[in-house]
């Protein structure tokens, strides 16, 4: 099957996304109109340390007019930076912490009904407090760091403490993977 685009009209650009309507043919020759948010992808790290504490953070988000818990994570803003890379920045920035080790845990769509955004998460290890955090602006000026076991983070997902898809996926992922 083949759907393809037709036509593509940007409906709206902003600082981080796109939104355009793509008229697609579809396979059964008929066509459609569909909404899609163009976004440029993002990264976390799920850093968690020797005695397998997680360090979550709590940072407000603006379209559910709360703060949610989350894991360290940015989006894929600088051009032509290596997503471990970004990863690796937007723990610092958001904690103060470095990971010595990154390692690729899972890639995730947010949304793929009406978005293109993907997110790569990485495993952190090795940690060590950097000692000092960039200059950081507006939401990140709040963020509250807190390191959670593992396994209460887990519980967390369960009892929808945690909503964030990256730190849910991100959790329950590196869990799994140190049999948590």
């Amino acid at each position: 099957m083949t759907y393809e685009v037709l036509s593509s009209t940007e409906r709206f650009a902003g600082r981080v996304i796109r939104v355009v309507t793509d008229v697609v043919r579809m396979p059964g020759g008929g066509t459609g109109e569909r909404d899609v948010v163009r976004h440029p992808g993002a990264v976390g790290v799920v850093a968690v340390d020797d005695d397998l504490n997680v360090l979550l953070i709590k940072q407000y988000r603006h379209a559910l007019r709360e703060s949610i818990w989350e894991v360290p994570a940015g989006i894929r803003d600088v051009t032509g930076e290596d997503p471990e890379r970004t990863a690796a920045r937007e723990l610092h920035e958001e904690t103060g912490w470095t990971a010595g080790t990154l390692t690729h845990l899972v890639s995730a769509h947010t949304s793929p009904g009406c978005s293109d955004e993907r997110f790569e998460v990485y495993l952190g290890r090795d940690l060590r407090e950097a000692g000092d955090r960039p200059e950081v602006e507006d939401e990140e000026q709040d963020i509250e760091v807190r390191w959670v076991p593992l396994a209460e983070a887990v519980e967390w997902v369960r009892d929808g403490r945690v909503t964030n898809a990256m730190c849910v996926v991100g959790v329950l992922a590196a869990a799994r993977a140190l049999g948590v």
